[in-house]
């Protein structure tokens, strides 16, 4: 028998095209299933990607909302900027230099600017570098008449901000800046695009979600290259609503104006019957169309943000010493506890010692034997100290609280607004929001201080303006607003009852009248004829900052069925409330009258 001789080459040659089957029938298996996954389980995902690369979003940014006056006055809208761009990428060092000198003749402006900002882009790797903000139209003119030479230079357009009157109610109106990279985030939520701005402070804040609009845009096609093929649709985008405030325009431009000489204050006119503020000014006040520039100076940035003046500062919202003014809080209080009643009559003297110290008369005198109307008359100083020591610090705190204070005032705008602060004995206890619990009791000297508006309470001219009001109408706390539009703010908002007899009320409503007939008062009648009943109310405090002297005043009228109230304050202006704030609420109320 012939024998085999067994060859293992000869086996691995014989067993080569099975390996070379499997290996490929396996990798065709692999491509199989990849392909049904792809094809199944995966396809949305790709189709979405692949129509990303084909399909392009032409966004459409939204109109914001106007802001008008009560009687439809703008005071702010959009307008379209022109600006002149530089995109890099298209652009030699040696183009720039060339460009530059061009631009700088061309366009009237000086090649260092150009120059700075150019280079300020490269820093940021900016893709596209503004050169000029604000193109005016002769600038845009000579510039289309050359830009074949100018390659990789262009004029953009957007839509911005725009405040016709500037500064005026600057910190009710507020401004809206671009929203920041971590806001994106969040705020991609809600519809907003990268360098979409939104409202930061005032009004456009407040109702944000109302005036911004939504954006629209148009879908297109296009192909590989990016050409464009097709439309596949357009969604218009959507103008925001418009709001329209309760502010009067002659009213706020008298009481910005009646500001100007002052170092610092605040003017509020309100309607007392619902709270509708017909104007609110603070001084310092600031040019909102700063806030929509491209390019802010380093001057105009300091002045707002690195001033010591504080000029985004709403100083109509801000607590201060309010002094006299104060006074009808303490008289409520003496007639609320029933230890001294309406009829009550006191001896005022030249100083009443409490603690360590005695407490003077503003005249250094005295006024003899005086009751409530009278006391509030003159300001008497000695006649409120009694008062307030015999009723002791929780009863004017809880008289207080009745008339607004130690709280929230309600208006729209509350981002900016101090709750101040209205002493307590708890207060007192709990360390007067410096010290530890325990260490910082009540002090004899506290409740003369309090009795007057001195030390140991800061309020806003708007708690002020609510008080006042609550006097004017007869006994109803409303809630300040700047327009009706919004019902999570103003039309739930009823003005309530507060639980403060009527005729004590009605005592201090013929007090403040004398005040205006007789009184501190009296001047507010100089030069304004057939102006309706006016009552009022004088004060000076002494700063708690140890600053110059406030000058307040604060008046209604008519007496009866009161239709407009007046906070006039001076920030650090000595001399009182009679010299400072009155001339001020005086020149709005000839205004008042000559418009009713």
């Amino acid at each position: 028998m012939e024998k085999h001789n067994f060859n293992k080459e000869d086996f691995s040659l014989n067993r080569q095209p099975l390996v070379i089957y499997l290996f490929t029938s396996f990798t065709f298996l692999l491509i199989l299933i990849r392909l049904i996954f792809l094809q199944l389980v995966n396809y949305e995902n790709y189709k979405n990607m692949s129509d990303e690369n084909r399909i392009r979003l032409i966004a459409s940014q939204p109109i914001r909302g106007l802001i008008t006056d009560k009687n439809g006055f703008i005071l702010a809208d959009s307008k379209i900027k022109y600006s002149l761009i530089i995109k890099p990428q298209y652009v030699t060092e040696i183009q720039w230099d060339k460009y530059k000198s061009k631009l700088s003749v061309l366009l009237d402006t000086r090649s260092e600017l150009l120059q700075k900002r150019y280079i300020d882009g490269l820093k940021y790797n900016q893709l596209s570098i503004t050169l000029l903000d604000n193109l005016t139209v002769d600038q845009i003119i000579k510039f289309k008449e050359n830009e074949k030479l100018l390659n990789g230079i262009e004029i953009s357009n957007k839509v911005i901000r725009n405040y016709p009157y500037k500064t005026l109610a600057s910190h009710v109106i507020g401004y809206t800046q671009p929203i920041t990279d971590s806001e994106f985030s969040i705020l991609s939520k809600k519809g907003y695009k990268l360098n979409d701005v939104i409202g930061r402070t005032g009004i456009e804040f407040a109702y944000e979600d109302f005036i911004r609009g939504e954006w629209g845009g148009e879908m297109v096609e296009v192909n590989s290259a990016g050409t464009f093929q097709q439309s596949l649709g357009i969604k218009p985008a959507k103008k925001g609503k418009d709001i329209q405030l309760t502010l009067d325009l002659n009213l706020q431009l008298v009481a910005e104006k009646v500001l100007k000489d002052k170092k610092g204050g605040a003017i509020i006119v309100m309607d007392p019957r619902d709270g509708a503020i017909r104007a609110m000014a603070s001084k310092p006040t600031f040019d909102l169309n700063f806030f929509s520039k491209d390019f802010k100076p380093q001057k105009e940035y300091d002045a707002l943000f690195n001033s010591s003046k504080k000029p985004l500062f709403n100083r109509a919202l801000n607590a201060y010493d309010p002094g006299s003014v104060w006074k009808i809080v303490t008289a409520l209080a003496g007639l609320e506890s029933g230890k001294f009643p309406s009829d009550t009559v006191l001896e005022t003297k030249r100083c009443i010692t409490y603690g360590s110290q005695c407490f003077r008369e503003h005249n250094d005198l005295g006024f003899g034997y005086i009751g409530y109307e009278d006391a509030l008359r003159v300001s008497s100083n000695t006649f409120f100290y009694q008062i307030g020591h015999a009723v002791g610090v929780d009863k004017i705190y809880d008289i207080s609280k009745k008339l607004g204070f130690a709280s929230l005032s309600g208006i729209e705008i509350s981002e900016q607004e101090n709750v101040g602060l209205v002493a307590s004995s708890k207060w007192a206890k709990e360390g007067r929001g410096w010290g530890k619990p325990g260490r910082t009791p009540w002090v004899p000297e506290d409740i003369a201080s309090m009795s007057i508006g001195q030390f140991v309470v800061q309020v806003t001219p708007i708690q002020i303006a609510r008080a006042y009001a609550a006097i004017a109408n007869g006994g109803y706390l409303v809630t300040p607003h700047l327009s009706k539009f919004d019902k999570q703010f103003i039309l739930n908002k009823k003005p309530i009852k507060i639980d403060i007899d009527e005729e004590n009320i009605q005592v201090i409503k013929s007090g403040l009248r004398k005040v205006v007939e007789s009184g501190t008062g009296v001047s507010i009648n100089y030069g304004v004829s057939n102006l309706p009943p006016v009552s009022g109310k004088t004060g000076t405090a002494e700063d708690g900052e140890g600053g110059l002297d406030h000058a307040w005043f604060v008046c209604f009228t008519p007496s009866d069925n009161s239709e407009l109230l007046i906070v006039a304050f001076a920030q650090n202006t000595p001399g009182g409330g009679s010299v400072h704030a009155l001339p001020m609420a005086r020149e709005i109320l000839k205004v008042w009258k000559e418009n009713n």
